[in-house]
């Protein structure tokens, strides 16, 4: 099957992340995609079905998707879906595996902020200032020194953002481990 397939679900488990034999990053969790269905008569809306599908990306996706996506949480995946079958002991086994293209949250449910790793890796979205012997170019930016009123500048060694969490509080993003902290 080469067409792409968009599955809408809540992620059941945490990201699992690996490496190929090759060196190729992975991440893995598991996706519950439920039906609902209006029932006329009861006026009401009501569960079907739960298909569940183990989402797989890789490279660049990889590295996003363990900083983006937790345990809980309304996504939307585009991928290839791939059906394998196995026999172990004399019984045969199914396993559904999405393929990631793209996974992002379902903005349906709540709200997401979206920050740009460009080439870089995962881990470094913070511009680094020009090395010393550069001077700064059209397509630079100029290093802007240290404000001096600054309380904590040993504190430059990990570089943070303020987002907010799934409560409504405010939480510091450790850009460096990926990691949220109270503010």
């Amino acid at each position: 099957m080469s067409e792409s397939i968009t599955i809408r679900g809540f992620v059941a488990t945490e990201i699992t992340s690996s490496t190929t034999p090759g060196g190729v990053a992975t991440a893995s969790f598991r996706i519950g995609s439920t039906t609902r269905r209006f029932d006329r008569e009861s006026r009401t809306w009501g569960d079907g079905h739960t298909n569940w599908f183990t989402v797989q990306g890789y490279r660049n996706l990889a590295g996003t998707l363990g900083c983006s996506i937790r345990k809980g949480q309304p996504v939307i995946v585009v991928g290839k879906l791939k059906l394998r079958t196995w026999e172990k002991d004399g019984r045969v086994y199914h396993s559904t595996i999405i393929d990631a293209e793209a996974v992002g949250h379902d903005l349906t449910f709540g709200s997401a902020n979206f920050i740009r790793t460009a080439s870089r890796p995962a881990l470094s979205l913070v511009e680094q200032p020009p090395a010393p012997d550069d001077a700064p170019g059209m397509d630079q930016v100029a290093y802007e020194p240290e404000d001096p009123q600054d309380e904590n500048p040993e504190d430059h060694g990990h570089a943070a953002v303020v987002v907010e969490d799934n409560d409504g509080g405010l939480a510091s993003l450790d850009l460096e481990t990926g990691e949220l902290a109270e503010v």
